[in-house]
């Protein structure tokens, strides 16, 4: 199985240190963020596969931290750990967006088992392979984007440049591996002809201003959903 890259959201520090360790030794990729603002900017410059959250927190609680992942996202799933025993405050943990919940204290063994559940879920439940960028969806299989009631049927290299661009999202992708793989060489035409690709995807994408596709001088192209 791909390794799983989680955020992981916890301000206890003594807690935190002994499960991201664990999930470490599990095999799982972990960033650990020890309060909600500091999560916040790891959602914003990473690629994760769930959100594993503390509710009480610092600076910004879990809460409110999803609230404001579900603007950017709507698919990454998204786990609350909670001391909380009331059944309101689980029923608005399901209302803002979280998809399940593990109450304190709980066993390692549970929580990777929790979380296994959801990536996989997840991943059953988008079998088009479809990716929220920014306000946009785009749909891989189908080789479109949409927003809205718009929709955009892209060329197969458009495609591909867009799932390259998601795939190592707020990353520099560097620009002769695109040429290698999608044209075979990275003479100055084929060069020529990816910028004339990058210019219409800019434009695609253009009624999302958290959107931009920078050029970096020497080295390639970076997505920013901002």
């Amino acid at each position: 199985m791909e390794s799983i890259t989680i955020l992981y959201v916890e301000d206890e520090l003594s807690l935190g240190k002994i499960t991201s360790d664990t999930l470490k030794k599990n095999g799982f990729n972990v960033i650990w963020a020890k309060d909600g603002s500091e999560a916040l900017e790891v959602i914003l410059n990473s690629k994760i596969d769930i959100g594993v959250i503390d509710i009480m927190m610092p600076k910004l609680d879990g809460f409110n931290l999803v609230i404001e992942i579900r603007k950017k996202n709507n698919l990454l799933p998204i786990l609350f750990l909670t001391a909380r025993v009331l059944t309101e405050d689980v029923i608005k943990g399901f209302e803002i967006g979280g998809n399940d919940y593990l109450k304190k204290p709980f066993s390692i063994e549970e929580l990777i088992i929790r979380i296994k559940e959801l990536v996989k879920r997840n991943k059953i439940s988008n079998p088009l392979n479809t990716y929220q960028i920014g306000k946009y969806i785009f749909n891989y299989t189908k080789m479109e984007i949409t927003l809205k009631d718009q929709k955009i049927s892209l060329t197969h290299r458009e495609n591909e440049i867009i799932k390259c661009l998601y795939l190592k999202a707020n990353e520099i992708v560097n620009r002769k591996e695109i040429l290698i793989d999608l044209w075979g060489n990275d003479s100055y035409y084929n060069g020529r002809s990816l910028d004339v690709f990058i210019t219409k995807i800019r434009k695609y994408f253009s009624e999302d201003p958290s959107i931009t596709i920078k050029n970096i001088r020497g080295l390639g192209y970076k997505l920013i959903v901002s």
